[in-house]
């Protein structure tokens, strides 16, 4: 029991020790282990650049004591590379050891992590353990940007358009690199602006600033400015904006010239402040009748030329040329006279002008590029046709009358009227000059020039006064004037000129007093004296008043007119008594300038007396006689009265020695005695007496005659004058001579014109006498004539007399010498002597005294040929050899010169052309001296022995050269009867069938000739042995026709094999005819022939072939012996195969098709060719289109015809286009196959235009392909590609509403596609292309549309055009219906307020509860499969939906250009989308037309609803739920990402769209899920909602986690856009399609969808949508629902979900 005490005491204690010592191991055993739980290794951050001594790691917290008295463990660090950490081992602390150096993150040194191994030593134990930390080195931006370049360059044309991307240069390491981490070292591109250039941060931009992409976004312009500057600061993406770093650098834009400008005409000189040339006028001036030779090219001033503004367009190859015309002009028959290079601008004279016709042109030059740019220039040319003088001068009048002062001074001009109120115009015009230009005529007077001038320049002359005039002394001045233009003279006028009087002469007394004696026996009344005063002047002027002023005492009287003084009445007259009256004579001119005398009249009474003398009745008499009186003719009555009645004597005192006069000595009669001749006497002064024969008893009166001229003289030429004269030839105007002729006649009688009675056409004389030559002489033609020159006065039936002249035409030297032949060809045989005479030339120099020589002018051809200098003869220098010349002809072509030794005239030239003439110096040589054959002894006629071969070394192609053969039959004639010899080709043949002994051998000699002068020849022999019949080979068939061969037969195909045989002879084959491509190949030793080279029957359809057998013992001597049994033929024929592929005649076909088209309309017509024939060029076609709609097909074709037609209706699709592909396949689709691309796009009337000719729809369709394709070429033009397509050819409509047709005109309405866009182009930009080149267009559709044809215009189809008149129509109410609009918001405005506050605040409430329904399971309906939703987006990732839903687009006005995806086919250019299909917002830009933008949407398929979690990250999940689902779902979920530039912008309430903006569609009949609505986003998403407020079957994993999910959900709104049935949506895998049943990513709707989805449920329509565009394209379209069974995600992909407030991506209730 003790023992057993014991033992279990020690047991106990022992087991105790036990214990002790197992936990003290224990203990040991825990030292050097991490204290913590978690990963071993120590991970911590730190920052680069730290400062030394930075904490890394406070505490390894490594169990042990590595300090104190008693140690259990031992620290160091191990792998501790470049000593970055110092370890503190009884802290178990590291720090960071920098010390005189930095730990930088970046490169060089790129220190991104420190790994260091802490190694403990457990010293109990012995154990050692390893603790990794990893250090971390954080980034910090402490590095700018740099650039790798200090400048950057790019090079733009002006042309480009905006929106261009024209720079991508800092795209990869080109750019800017930051060698910083993370954020720190991206690189955002901005453009700066620029101080020293203003523009360039407005003109260009990076719209992405993250790729540095450079766009142009203003137009540049190369004339304006050609370089930008543009600063581009790079900088990083730092957190914290204040410590982002830049860094900038320089893009020099070079603008390049684009061809934005038209030409320009020089010299420009601009219009002020613009770039506008002045109108610019080119001057050229041209005499008239002159040959266009001696003007051409017209000289222009300044020279036309024109550029191109756009100067520097690179590379030059590029820049356009100019093109010039003529515009227009007037006069409008211009084209006949001038035409202009279309290149150089060089104008040139058709022919000759008659300035009689036209005085000038303008004509309008337009220059334009050759490019057909739509910008010409234009300039003005103003070309003056000048005078060849061939008209006279003329006056305008025949006669001028003019009038002058006579007190007029110097310098007076002549006045046309007595009042001198306006001045005498003389015009004289000439004919060679314009009417409105001066004529430079020279004027000139044949009489009276010291008293008249006339002006020198003018068309309007005038006459001026030189020195004074007095009318006293003549009144009439009468002259002729003429005018002379240097060469014509005009016909003389008769100028009259007047002179009037002045009041400048006094009345003038005959004596200063008078004595009379009066009786006192003379009564009242009786005269006493009459008195009479002279007054030169005239009219008023000179009339004379007589008065009394003193001294009568009332005694007397005078008669104010007569002078006569009688007594007064009632005076009785005393004797002794006497008087002294003053008398005074006045004229009659106005009182300021009359003039006056005065004269005393003594009378003394005397007593009666019977003795006073006779008294005539006037004291002086004056008349006029003309010299042509006749004798005897009275001319005065000169009766005196006596008081006393005594008898009177009359006589002639004084005045007529010569007794011209007879005066009656009892009457006083004065008569013509002799004949007066005013040439020898003009005046008499007569005193004539009167006498009773008392001594006392005569008085005095003065008889003034004046005798007037007659034309009784003709003119009489100055005989002193030389009439022997000469002049030199070849000068126009020389002066040859003068004549002067006077006529004693006075005035206009007197007045001497001169003429030429004959050679007038030679000679002119001007008005003095002076004769002129009036062309150029030429005394080669005619050296001496007799001029006869006439001289008549002015009268009207004038005198005349004539003067013969000799003119003597003298010689100069204008004559060259002339060749009798301009050109001279000879022979000259070759190898002449030298100095043989072989050509006699001769000239002549028609010039007096010449002394003609010769010589050549060609220097090369002196070496050859010598001319006598004297004689004319041309000999050789030198032999010529005609081997030596190169060229095919041996001739020597140069010029010879005959020249006047004495003369300076230029010399005269020949041509002279020496022929070398080949003398043959060779002889045919053959090439052998015998030549052998063989023939067969029944050879036939024609059969080929061998052939002789001969050459001659004469030139090539000379008839010297030329070898032909002929048999000599003259010494074997035998031979030459059976044999002959072609000969051209030297042939040796029988000349008929043979019948010889075999073994024969014949002789036959061959000559060679040339056709050479001399003719040489040469001989040869032909030894022709006739064989034994038993070695000829003979065929066992004369024909082989073996089976056709397929063209496809590869090499070495054995095709046939012919067969002969010979007795003892081994057989050798040959082809001998009919393979000269060497198609075939025949075994020499076998017979086989076989195919050598490809067949192909396309080229070569069969062959005929001629073989031949011969024994080997004939092919070894090189011979054949053809026969009539050797030879054979084969006839091959080539069989065909499909060996070739259809062609289409279009790799893309375009078409359209309206969308008012019936089904089964045809669009268009596709043809493919091939090569092949037969069945295998018979066409089958196909096309490769996916289902549109209802799994229909959108068009069918005709499978043999091509033709491809609509099979589906097209309503409210316009601009929408589809693209697929046609087939074709040959051998009625079982043969080969190629494909084709066919784009038709949908198209109405918007698009078209109408254009309307004048000619019948007939004949627009007979030539519609013509002329489609000339329209086509204009618009490609514009649009490279683009394809013009025929709507309808009619009559023409017109009238209102175009209701009326008129069948002789046509309409042609035509749309045209663009292959970039697949859409029509614009109707407007249609318009534009072809209105703008319609005259161009005419000229292209004239061939086609007969004469007169051609296009009226261009204009709007019907249909649109009255839809603009209605639309007219309907805006005269548009005034009332505003009105009534105004008033009703006016009233309903208080109304709609309250409903909004009301109405928010509920959506507010509902909001929260519709979020929190979304994230809550509900049960999965069952659904049958659906088709595409997306198929009309073209979007693969969503196929298999639905099948009876209309679709619904996206709207990329509203998606970010990172978000667009699918081909949508949108066109955001242009105007057709209603609010339902666009909501612009600020912010976004329209993506540019045509643009493919892409949307990161989820590829799979997820079932309808899921759970949205956050995870400790902070991230948002989608998880899908379902028992399906459920183990999927934890290898696949989304995550969701927000973009955080847009995260904070807005709540999910606030981005909804207004409800009214929205389309709707239900289903009648269709009730939504118990659970809740479900709605499918067109971005691929499915998402599941509740109808109800929260309640009690809200699913809340994590408040903290729901809590951030609303919140976050109010920015990720979406909005409903219409509903779909629900069974067209699939709820889960089917059996059909287990490959699909891919779970969907996921989309949240706002509340607002929600409500709209459950309240506007309904048998509403989708909107309509006229204006909607869609695209079909099925280029890459596979089997619809197959699209996803490739796509794999990853285990977590981010779906791109933001910004949410303003990304609308259309829902579809479910």
């Amino acid at each position: 029991m003790v023992q057993q005490l014991c033992l279990w005491k020690w047991f106990t204690v022992g087991t105790a020790l036990s214990a002790i010592l197992a936990r003290a191991l224990a203990q040991n055993d825990e030292d050097c282990k991490l204290a913590r739980t978690g990963p071993p290794a120590t991970i911590v951050p730190i920052d680069e650049e730290s400062r030394n001594g930075t904490i890394l790691v406070d505490n390894m917290l490594i169990k042990g004591t590595a300090g104190g008295p008693d140690p259990t463990i031992e620290l160091s660090l191990k792998d501790n590379v470049d000593y970055w950490v110092i370890l503190d081992p009884i802290k178990q602390t590291l720090y960071l050891n920098s010390t005189g150096r930095v730990l930088d993150r970046d490169p060089p040194v790129s220190i991104q992590s420190i790994v260091v191994q802490v190694q403990c030593v457990n010293k109990k134990v012995g154990t050692v353990i390893n603790h990794e930390v990893r250090i971390v080195v954080r980034d910090r931006n402490d590095n700018s940007p740099q650039f790798q370049q200090q400048r950057y360059h790019v090079a733009v044309n002006e042309l480009t358009p905006v929106g261009t991307t024209i720079f991508t240069g800092f795209s990869g390491n080109n750019g800017a690199i930051d060698i910083d981490d993370g954020p720190n070292g991206q690189i955002e591109y901005v453009i700066q602006y620029n101080p020293n250039d203003k523009t360039s941060n407005r003109t260009f931009d990076i719209p992405l600033t993250l790729s540095g992409a450079v766009v142009l976004r203003e137009r540049l312009n190369y004339e304006e400015k050609t370089r930008y500057f543009v600063i581009v600061q790079a900088n990083d993406r730092a957190q914290n904006l204040n410590e982002r770093r830049t860094s900038t650098t320089t893009l020099t834009v070079d603008v390049l010239d684009g061809d934005d400008l038209g030409p320009m005409f020089l010299p420009c000189v601009l219009v002020n402040n613009t770039r506008d040339c002045r109108p610019l006028t080119y001057q050229a001036s041209l005499p008239e009748l002159t040959d266009p030779a001696r003007v051409n090219p017209i000289s222009v001033t300044p020279p036309i030329q024109a550029i191109d503004q756009d100067r520097n367009i690179q590379p030059p190859s590029e820049r356009p040329g100019i093109l010039y015309s003529i515009l227009v002009g007037t006069p409008e028959d211009y084209p006949q006279y001038f035409h202009m290079n279309l290149t150089t601008a060089e104008l040139t004279l058709l022919k000759p002008i008659n300035r009689d016709l036209h005085q000038k042109f303008d004509l309008v030059i337009k220059a334009e590029q050759d490019n057909g740019h739509p910008l010409p220039a234009f300039a003005n040319l103003h070309i003056e046709i000048l005078d060849e003088n061939n008209q006279k001068p003329y006056f305008t009048r025949s006669t001028y009358e003019g009038f002058i002062l006579e007190s007029s001074p110097v310098g007076t001009t002549i006045s046309d009227n007595q009042n001198l109120t306006s001045p005498l115009q003389v015009v004289v015009l000439d004919n060679d000059v314009e009417e409105t230009k001066d004529p430079q005529l020279h004027l000139f007077l044949n009489d009276y020039t010291t008293f008249f001038t006339v002006t020198q320049s003018g068309i309007t002359r005038y006459l001026t006064l030189l020195q004074p005039v007095d009318r006293e002394v003549q009144q009439l001045y009468t002259f002729s004037m003429t005018a002379s233009d240097g060469v014509q003279e005009s016909v003389p006028v008769t100028v009259n000129i007047l002179v009037i009087d002045a009041n400048d002469n006094t009345p003038t007394f005959s004596n200063i007093s008078y004595n009379v004696k009066i009786y006192t026996d003379m009564r009242p009344g009786e005269g006493v004296i009459k008195l009479t005063a002279v007054d030169a002047d005239e009219g008023a002027n000179g009339r004379i008043v007589y008065e009394i002023l003193a001294g009568d005492q009332g005694h007397f009287t005078i008669n104010d007119r007569t002078g006569l003084i009688t007594i007064a009445p009632g005076v009785v007259l005393e004797v002794g008594r006497s008087y002294a009256l003053t008398v005074r004579a006045s004229d009659s001119a106005p009182p300021a300038q009359r003039r006056s005398s005065i004269t005393t009249v003594y009378i003394e009474v005397l007593p009666p007396n019977n003795q006073s003398p006779p008294r005539f009745p006037q004291l002086m008499y004056s008349l006029e006689v003309s010299e042509a009186m006749r004798i005897g003719a009275v001319l005065l009555n000169l009766q005196a009265f006596d008081r006393e009645g005594d008898p009177i004597k009359y006589l002639i005192q004084n005045g007529d020695p010569q007794q011209v006069f007879n005066l009656s000595q009892s009457s006083g009669l004065l008569a013509l005695g002799k004949p007066l001749d005013r040439e020898s006497t003009d005046r008499y002064i007569l005193i004539v007496t009167a006498s009773d024969g008392r001594p006392d008893g005569t008085s005095t009166a003065t008889v003034n005659i004046v005798v007037t001229d007659v034309n009784d003289n003709g003119p009489v030429f100055d005989m002193f004058l030389p009439k022997n004269l000469s002049v030199q030839e070849e000068e126009a105007n020389a002066f040859v001579g003068q004549v002067r002729a006077t006529d004693a006649d006075a005035g206009v009688n007197g007045q001497v014109h001169y003429s030429l009675a004959n050679f007038k056409n030679l000679f002119r004389i001007t008005s003095n006498g002076s004769i002129y030559t009036a062309v150029k002489l030429n005394r080669e033609l005619r050296d001496y004539y007799e001029l006869i020159v006439e001289a008549t006065d002015g009268a009207v039936d004038p005198r005349r007399s004539t003067l013969t002249l000799a003119i003597k035409v003298l010689d100069i030297d204008d004559n060259s010498p002339v060749f009798t032949n301009a050109s001279y060809t000879v022979c000259v045989p070759e190898n002449l002597p030298p100095g043989t005479v072989f050509l006699q030339l001769e000239a002549k120099d028609v010039d007096l005294g010449a002394d003609v020589n010769y010589r050549i002018r060609t220097e090369e051809a002196r070496q050859y040929f010598a001319l006598n200098k004297h004689t004319g003869e041309l000999s050789l220098r030198k032999s010529l050899d005609y081997e030596s010349f190169s060229d095919a002809e041996a001739t020597f072509t140069f010029l010879v010169e005959a020249f006047d030794s004495k003369g300076t005239m230029p010399p005269g030239l020949a041509t002279v052309t020496v022929r070398v003439k080949d003398m043959n110096d060779y002889s045919p040589v053959f090439s052998q001296k015998l030549y052998r054959g063989m023939v067969a002894p029944n050879a036939v006629k024609g059969t080929l022995i061998t052939t002789v071969s001969a050459e001659d070394q004469d030139p090539p192609g000379t008839p010297a050269s030329l070898v032909r053969y002929k048999v000599d039959v003259v010494q074997f004639p035998y031979s030459a009867s059976i044999f002959d010899v072609e000969e051209n080709s030297g042939r040796v043949v029988t000349r008929v069938n043979l019948n010889e002994e075999p073994s024969t051998v014949f002789k036959l000699v061959v000559i060679a000739y040339d056709d050479g002068d001399p003719v040489k020849f040469n001989t040869t022999t032909v030894e022709i042995a006739v064989l034994q019949p038993s070695v000829i080979p003979r065929f066992t068939q004369d024909e082989y026709r073996p089976p056709p061969v397929s063209e496809s037969a590869p090499k070495g195909t054995v095709v046939t094999v012919v067969t002969a045989a010979a007795l003892n002879q081994t057989v050798v084959y040959s082809i001998v005819s009919g393979n000269e491509e060497d198609v075939f190949a025949i075994n020499n030793r076998t017979g086989v022939i076989s195919v050598k080279k490809p067949l192909d029957y396309e080229r070569v359809q069969s062959y005929e072939l001629r073989v031949q057998a011969d024994s080997l013992q004939v092919v070894r001597s090189n011979l054949r012996v053809p026969s009539k049994s050797n030879t054979a033929k084969v006839f091959i024929e080539v069989k065909d195969e499909n060996d070739h592929v259809p062609v289409f005649t279009k790799k893309m076909y375009i078409g359209g098709v309206s969308e008012d088209a019936r089904m089964f309309s045809s669009v268009l017509k596709v043809k493919a060719d091939d090569k092949d024939t037969g069945n295998y060029s018979a066409m089958q076609y196909r096309l490769i289109i996916p289902p549109i709609k209802d799994g229909k097909e959108g068009f069918v074709i005709e499978a043999y015809t091509g033709l491809i037609k609509t099979a589906m209706l097209f309503k409210n699709m316009r601009r929408s286009y589809f693209k697929f592909q046609v087939i074709a396949t040959d051998d009625y689709g079982k043969g080969l196959s190629s494909k084709a691309e066919v784009l038709v796009s949908v198209v109405n009337q918007l698009d078209m235009q109408v254009i309307v000719s004048n000619v019948p729809p007939t004949l627009v369709e007979q030539n519609k392909d013509q002329l489609i394709g000339i329209l086509e070429r204009y618009v490609q033009d514009q649009i490279p590609g683009a394809t013009v397509v025929v709507e309808s050819i009619g009559a023409r409509r017109f009238g209102d509403g175009y209701s009326e047709e008129d069948y002789t005109k046509s309409d042609l309405m035509v749309y045209a596609i663009d292959p970039q866009t697949n859409r029509a182009i614009m109707r407007n930009e249609l318009f534009k292309f072809l209105d703008g080149k319609l005259l161009d267009i005419n000229k292209e559709f004239q061939p086609y549309l007969g004469q007169g044809g051609r296009i009226l215009e261009i204009r709007t189809p019907d249909v649109v055009a009255n839809v603009k008149k209605q639309a007219q129509a309907v805006g005269y109410t548009e005034g009332a219906l505003l009105a009534l609009a105004v008033i009703i918001i006016l009233c309903c405005m208080p109304a709609i307020l309250i409903v909004m506050v009301s109405y928010k605040q509920r959506q507010a409430e509902c909001a929260k509860t519709a979020r929190i329904q979304m994230a809550l399971p509900a049960g999965k309906p069952a659904g049958a499969a659906a088709n595409n939703l997306y198929e009309e987006l073209g979007d693969s990732t969503m196929r298999g939906y639905a099948q009876q839903e209309q679709q619904q687009l996206l709207r990329p006005s509203l998606l970010r250009p990172e978000e667009l995806s699918m081909e949508s086919g949108i066109d955001p250019g242009q105007e057709y989308y209603g609010q339902d299909y666009y909501s612009y917002e600020h912010g976004y830009e329209l993506p540019q037309y045509g643009s493919r933008r892409r949307l990161l949407s989820p590829s799979g398929m997820y079932d309808e609803y899921g759970e949205v979690v956050v995870e400790s990250d902070g991230g948002y999940y989608y998880s899908p739920h379902g028992p399906a689902a459920e183990e999927w779902a934890k290898k696949k979920r989304i995550k969701l990402v927000v973009d955080p530039e847009y995260e904070t912008s807005s709540t999910g309430e606030e981005s909804a769209p207004d409800p009214s903006q929205r389309s709707r569609m239900s289903t009648p009949g269709v009730q939504p899920s118990g659970n809740g609505n479900v709605y499918i986003a067109q971005n691929g998403s499915v998402v599941r909602t509740r109808r109800g407020c929260l309640g009690n079957n809200l699913k809340v994993t994590s408040p903290v986690r729901l809590g951030k999910q609303f919140k976050k959900l109010d920015k990720l709104a979406v909005t409903h856009e219409e509903s779909v049935p629900l069974n067209t949506l699939s709820k889960g895998p089917s059996p059909s399609n287990k490959m699909n049943s891919r779970p969907c990513s996921v989309s949240f709707s706002s509340t607002i969808g929600a409500e709209n989805a459950v309240t506007k449920a309904g048998p509403a329509k989708l909107k309509s949508t006229d204006e909607q565009e869609s695209v079909v394209d099925h280029e890459d379209v596979k089997e619809p629902l197959e699209s996803h069974s490739e796509h794999t995600q990853s285990d977590e992909e981010e779906l791109w979900m933001g910004p949410w407030n303003n990304l609308h991506i259309p829902m579809t209730k479910l």
